[in-house]
């Protein structure tokens, strides 16, 4: 029998596996990377620099556990040039290898922006455990130990989250965005607000309203010159301005892609016996809107989970929930449900303030409420929040 072939050994690829494993612990099972293998949660990266892990540190079990604990042929240092759908068969440089069922579960890849400049080819990214470890090794604090200057390009989720974690972690932190406000995409002003005052308060700095326009080398130093005709000279520049899916091997075999790779309410691509999981999937399952892309945990896990039942023999739908999203910006701890990108526009946000604690709520064009955010996050007001999302402002628990 042909094994189930998994492509990607990341927290999708893993996750998948472990819930295959608990339903058949007969079938074949291969997982394909072209990393070592180690098992790591990707979302520690962004939070990991200030408690003073290293990268080894980061991985919990090595490719050897991994293959033990789920009793797979995992081939690390693989990469796979081509999927064939016709004939049901994966290409790699260690040869050629047919499958019963198989699952595409590569991940996003960092957005390369086109910035001129003699030292741009020297932004770092964050997206992998080595691209981490690399990024540790060049913030060496300098000889008055002293950490070292570093811009952020973008005050998203992950340029907010390295903000705080290296400026805990001793550096001098530059944060760049075109937008006016920090985490403008997904919260409500007010909390984006609240978000500046304390990335600001724990020595922040914060250039908002501009972007980019070159990086270049200037003596010892990195000069990143800005639109709004200002620069400033750092040691080292972070890209942080999103990721894109990883489309190129489904595009090649043929699949349907747009902005990721289209997948049906179980996880199905347009092809015959293969699946999509996790940041290159394009979700198109549930109550959720069509054609989105969720490169959160819970609903890596709610696919992951019913794609291993359906991969078992049970088909089963993806059923996707909204679910908070904690953001790890520990001086401003914030929990959001962010509204659908389509709402906004015709939408509004109510936002309340009681004691230290701001609470959002977005309504959409219909009055009901499809998103929320809340900080200093806690459990109790999460699941209150969670359990009034659907409902009309008027009945919406605790809205003023």
């Amino acid at each position: 029998m042909n094994p189930v072939i998994i492509i990607g050994a990341g927290l999708a690829g893993y996750t998948l596996a472990r819930e295959f494993r608990k339903l058949d612990n007969v079938s074949p099972l291969t997982i394909i990377t072209s990393d070592s293998g180690g098992f790591y949660s990707k979302p520690m990266l962004s939070n990991a620099y200030a408690q003073g892990k290293s990268a080894s540190q980061l991985v919990s079990q090595t490719r050897e556990q991994m293959a033990t604990q789920l009793d797979a042929t995992i081939l690390a240092k693989t990469r796979v040039n081509a999927i064939d759908p016709a004939r049901k068969c994966v290409n790699t440089d260690q040869g050629e290898m047919a499958y019963e069922q198989c699952v595409i579960a590569v991940g996003a890849q960092p957005i390369r922006l086109a910035i001129p400049g003699n030292a741009a080819t020297g932004i770092l990214a964050v997206n992998h455990i080595d691209d981490y470890a690399a990024f540790r090794l060049r913030c060496e604090r300098d000889q008055s130990g002293k950490g070292i200057r570093i811009a952020i390009l973008g005050a998203g989720l992950i340029g907010c989250e390295f903000a705080d974690d290296l400026t805990g972690g001793g550096h001098r932190v530059t944060l760049i965005d075109p937008n006016t406000l920090p985490l403008a995409a997904l919260a409500s002003p007010a909390l984006s607000r609240g978000l500046q005052s304390a990335l600001e308060n724990k020595g922040v700095k914060l250039m908002l309203g501009t972007t980019a326009s070159s990086v270049d080398q200037a003596d010892r130093a990195i000069r990143v010159s800005l639109a709004n005709g200002s620069s400033i000279d750092v040691d080292l520049v972070l890209s942080a301005v999103g990721l894109r899916p990883d489309v190129a091997l489904a595009a090649a075999a043929g699949l349907q892609v747009h902005r990721g790779i289209v997948v049906d309410s179980f996880g199905r691509t347009t092809a015959p016996a293969i699946y999509a999981l996790g940041d290159c999937a394009e979700y198109t399952a549930g109550n959720m809107a069509m054609g989105q892309i969720l490169p959160y945990i819970a609903p890596l896990m709610t696919a992951a989970r019913a794609i291993a039942r359906t991969l078992s023999g049970t088909p089963t739908v993806i059923d996707l929930k909204p679910s908070p999203v904690l953001v790890k910006t520990p001086s401003y701890p914030l929990a959001l449900v962010a509204p659908a990108p389509q709402e906004v526009a015709s939408g509004h946000w109510i936002e309340t303030s009681g004691g230290v604690q701001t609470i959002a709520r977005f309504y959409d064009r219909h009055g009901v409420m499809t998103g929320f955010g809340v900080a200093p996050q806690d459990a109790a007001t999460r699941q209150q929040l969670m359990a009034a999302l659907g409902t009309p402002a008027t009945s919406s628990p605790g809205s003023n």
